[in-house]
């Protein structure tokens, strides 16, 4: 597994295509509406999907504990959503801290964390 994150705008995803030889079909964009397309190599935009699980009242955590097979071979993108302005409404502040735990849950089973800041990586793992 691998896991990449980094601000919005700073190339991730053309990062991962250009790394690891994708094309933009193998990338399943999240969206906090819909499940994500599992079979897809790359999950960018994986924080809606913790959005996803908390506005339908799924354990973030225990799915992705219970679901770790499905992610042995993936890329997860995950967009930067800790900086800044602390979120007025209840709900961000949770998904905030619900994406923090999954993406620390993430880097310590993923081969390779790397953040990405002007399209340029910072290998961490």
């Amino acid at each position: 597994m691998v896991l990449i994150f980094g601000g919005a705008y700073q190339g991730k995803k053309d990062f991962v295509l250009a790394q690891f030889g994708l094309k933009k079909d193998d990338i399943c964009v999240c969206s906090p509406e819909n499940a994500p397309d599992f079979t897809k190599k790359c999950l960018a935009n994986a924080e809606n999907f913790v959005w996803y699980c908390l506005n339908r009242g799924v354990d973030e955590m225990n799915y992705f504990r219970c679901n770790s097979a499905l992610f042995e071979d993936k890329i997860f993108i995950f967009r930067d959503i800790f900086c800044g302005v602390v979120p007025l409404s209840k709900e961000e502040r949770a998904w905030r801290e619900a994406t923090g735990r999954v993406m620390q849950y993430l880097a310590g089973k993923a081969d390779r964390v790397s953040r990405i800041f002007c399209g340029l990586e910072q290998r961490l793992k």
